[in-house]
């Protein structure tokens, strides 16, 4: 996850919000192990992060308790972790943004499952709230599967990463296997994961977003305000309450 662009994440929104309404408190639902969570509440937001994963979650407070305190107090930023279901998450008190980035919602793969968890997004905002989210379109998926298989090979680390696409449900499977060694020591240690993704049609996405209450549903695309076009690898929502 090294590569991971989270400043481009931490932009986007901050771009969004200039537009939609800058908040106070934020939601990051499906926060992994903190690394957008963490920066918003070191720069003065009071944040909510949850995750289904107690051990991601795990990492996230490892993290923030080794950031010095005295400067997140000076902005008065606060975190509050939380292991819950994104399809089934409250926090008794309504809130004024969420963001779910990094393609959490593509994780759900079932409408049913969609549905749930903008509804339940819709009630915990606050009116004129916000919430933003990335999702890969189905040609990502597609992509994915046709320059399959990837690979990594460093001194400490080498995965090889495959995919499996039902084109029906356009779903995908990502399968790797991984060998990682501690500090140059042997042996590597292998371990397998398997990631299943879903991509759905983005009109059915805004149309989901307005079910579910959203007054407001505009699309966007790699992590700028802007159109999206057939060749977007992710796909960008702002929805207002």
């Amino acid at each position: 996850m090294e590569d991971m662009p989270y400043a481009d994440w931490l932009g986007f929104a901050r771009a969004a919000w200039s537009r939609y309404g800058m908040p106070s408190t934020v939601v990051d639902l499906g926060c992994g192990t903190g690394s957008l969570a963490i920066p918003l509440a070191r720069s003065g937001f009071q944040v909510y992060g949850i995750d289904l994963s107690s051990d991601m979650l795990s990492v996230a407070r490892s993290k923030w308790d080794e950031t010095p305190q005295q400067a997140v107090r000076s902005r008065a930023g606060t975190i509050r972790w939380l292991q819950q279901d994104m399809r089934e998450w409250e926090l008794g008190e309504p809130v004024d943004a969420v963001i779910s980035f990094c393609d959490c919602l593509n994780y759900l793969t079932e409408e049913a499952d969609i549905e749930a968890a903008l509804r339940r997004t819709y009630l915990a905002l606050k009116p004129g709230g916000s919430f933003l989210f990335d999702m890969h379109p189905p040609s990502q998926l597609l992509r994915y599967a046709e320059e399959q298989p990837f690979v990594l090979d460093e001194r400490d680390i080498a995965y090889i990463w495959t995919c499996e696409l039902e084109e029906a449900r356009c779903q995908i499977e990502h399968h790797l296997t991984i060998f990682a060694r501690d500090a140059g020591s042997l042996p590597f240690n292998r371990f397998e994961e398997t990631h299943t993704q879903r991509a759905y049609d983005p009109d059915w996405i805004a149309n989901a977003l307005r079910k579910a209450g959203f007054r407001t549903v505009d699309r966007f695309a790699d992590f700028e305000l802007k159109p999206a076009s057939a060749s977007s690898e992710r796909l960008f929502f702002a929805a207002v309450k």
